[in-house]
């Protein structure tokens, strides 16, 4: 009998392959299967990756997008089955929707970032894992958060699925590519850094813990660093999530974010910074007394050239919602109106009043 060629015995293997790992995802998919750990056609993550905690947040087969998350109701960004051609998701058209700013404060760092990245949209958009993933990808700004108020937003334009996807922020010391070959939640791995899973987990030095629901495709999810106060809050879909670490004054941060899913992208469409000033603070009460309203200075009796002013310079302060309606009983995990986000920013503003 004739030997197979070299050529022949790889297409078998590949071939094989592939039947295997659709055998596998349709028995997972009829069984209700949890903890998948495929980050790409193909790829499975290793021995160091992290399984879900069933006691913090239920489970799901992180080979399938998180969908019905999204901050608009554009057709691409609503829910659609699963399907084994999970990448052909990513060839939809980006959806502009909530990217109004022209101005960025700061984008993506081109020289600080992992091998499997690619930034595109003016180094606003990162991709990450262009072909396949076989660990975790991550990124950071190009400017260091200096004292005063700074509030970014992330806008997930790609299925988000796999071990993880993070928003979050970190100090230089973290070392951005260090699990390239690892599947790993890499913000909040350490104390230098934190980081908002897409299931909902807050991570810092290794541990995770509830604080809000999931997100997906579509949703934006806001930062706000106020190192005057120490507090870090996070946003989705422009509603108020919590605060999630407080006593960061003195600490220099970069916003970062990481994933493992094989052709996922995120965009920053939001970067802003300000000073804080007593013109800041005034900003921010009005928005605390008049929450009910996309923008407060479409309210205030202002002359029209103040308005262009605050509008310019604190915008993003003025259109901020820190809801204060009391989480859902029925969610452990955290809430997207959670009453935590203005009431102890407010405390928290009043005290460091009070001391200067």
């Amino acid at each position: 009998m004739a030997r197979r060629t070299r050529s022949s015995r790889a297409w078998h293997f590949v071939l094989s392959g592939v039947r295997r790992e659709a055998d596998t995802r349709a028995v997972a998919l009829a069984t209700g299967a949890h903890g998948w750990g495929y980050d790409s056609d193909g790829q499975h993550s290793d021995s160091d990756s992290e399984p879900e905690f069933s006691s913090l947040s239920p489970s799901i087969p992180s080979a399938i997008p998180v969908t019905g998350e999204s901050y608009c109701n554009c057709e691409n960004q609503s829910e659609a089955p699963y399907c084994s051609s999970l990448h052909a998701l990513h060839r939809i058209k980006d959806c502009q929707c909530g990217e109004e700013d022209e101005y960025f404060d700061w984008v993506w760092d081109d020289l600080n970032k992992s091998t499997a990245t690619l930034l595109t949209c003016d180094n606003r958009k990162v991709n990450f894992h262009m072909e396949y993933s076989c660990g975790t990808a991550a990124i950071r700004g190009n400017k260091e958060l200096a004292d005063g108020q700074h509030f970014w937003e992330i806008k997930m334009t790609s299925p988000v699925y796999g071990t993880d996807m993070m928003v979050g922020i970190g100090t230089s010391d973290v070392n951005l590519d260090k699990y390239r070959h690892t599947f790993c939640s890499l913000l909040g791995k350490d104390e230098d850094s934190w980081g908002l899973s897409y299931t909902g987990l807050l991570h810092h030095k290794g541990d995770k813990t509830n604080f809000s629901s999931r997100f997906g495709q579509g949703s934006i999810i806001g930062v706000h660093l106020d190192t005057w106060h120490g507090t870090l809050t996070f946003f989705k879909n422009r509603k108020c999530i919590g605060i999630a670490a407080t006593k960061l004054q003195n600490k220099k941060f970069y916003p970062m974010v990481c994933s493992t899913a094989a052709k996922s992208s995120m965009k920053v469409i939001r970067s802003c910074a300000s000073c804080t000033s007593l013109q800041y603070l005034c900003c921010y009460r009005l928005r605390q007394l008049l929450p009910d309203y996309v923008d407060t200075l479409e309210v205030l009796p202002l002359p029209p050239g103040l308005k262009q002013v605050l509008h310019n310079k604190l915008g993003w302060v003025l259109s901020m919602n820190y809801s204060t309606s009391k989480p859902s009983s029925s969610s452990s995990s955290g809430s997207d109106s959670d009453s935590s986000c203005g009431s102890d920013a407010e405390a928290c503003q009043r005290k460091r009043c009070r001391r200067t």
